[in-house]
């Protein structure tokens, strides 16, 4: 459990390096739209590729279900419970993304985050080998997990401190899953499923509609390449 703290908390830093060496720079909007359009690919990667088979495996037959009440809940949030929730007509000049899309990726990126310390924490359960793997595999995508929430925080208006102060909940969030699986190991069960519905909310409702706002190819070419960075890291590293 020590070196699986120890482990997790070295990811968790990496998320902090990320969102510090975006802020650490003055981005364009141009920019920053191709931050999204990566971020977009790599968060819906992860949600089909990862964390909904995973989910599968814990129960064919509710898994599902939670998938779609993950993705329904934060529709219900951004579009009733909070009814003025849309695009465009109250940004300022300086931003592009809602002001109140940040806060969704951030929870969205965050349920992954915590499930990243979950897993690492699994992982060491099972095998030191194994818990090593998850560990590589979940560090080399930290840092721009990192970078994307603090690129959407810029983008929707919020402030270079916001920014840097949503990489580290998400390190936090990482934290939380290592310390988690001691305590409530079965919750990841109803856990992961429903944060894949929010990530698939997440990237393909709220960024990849504002992303392809941008005329021509190199847009969507950046959204393959956050798929294909994701696709690398688990044949690098595969869990």
């Amino acid at each position: 459990m020590i070196l699986s703290l120890v482990l997790g908390s070295l990811a968790a830093v990496a998320d902090i390096i990320g969102g510090v060496v975006l802020v650490q720079r003055n981005w364009t909007q141009r920019y920053l739209r191709y931050s999204i359009a990566l971020g977009a690919g790599f968060m819906m990667a992860v949600a089909i590729l990862d964390m909904l088979p995973e989910s599968m495996k814990f129960s064919p037959l509710w898994a599902p279900a939670l998938v779609l009440a993950g993705y329904c809940a934060i529709h219900l949030l951004e579009h009733t419970i909070t009814p003025h929730f849309h695009f465009g007509e109250e940004t300022h000049a300086h931003e592009f993304l809602h002001r109140k899309t940040g806060w969704s990726v951030l929870c969205g990126l965050a349920a992954h985050a915590f499930f990243d310390g979950v897993a690492i924490a699994s992982g060491f359960v099972l095998s030191a080998t194994l818990g090593w793997l998850i560990f590589v595999a979940i560090i080399l995508h930290k840092v721009p997990e990192g970078f994307t929430i603090a690129s959407v925080m810029l983008a929707s208006g919020q402030t270079r401190r916001t920014a840097v102060v949503s990489a580290v909940a998400l390190a936090a969030a990482t934290i939380a899953g290592v310390l988690i699986i001691g305590f409530l190991p079965r919750w990841v069960q109803a856990g992961l499923p429903l944060s894949a519905g929010v990530a698939i909310y997440v990237a393909a409702t709220d960024l990849v509609p504002e992303v392809n706002r941008e005329p021509g190819v190199r847009m969507a070419l950046v959204f393959f390449a956050g798929v294909a960075i994701f696709v690398l890291v688990r044949m690098l590293a595969p869990i």
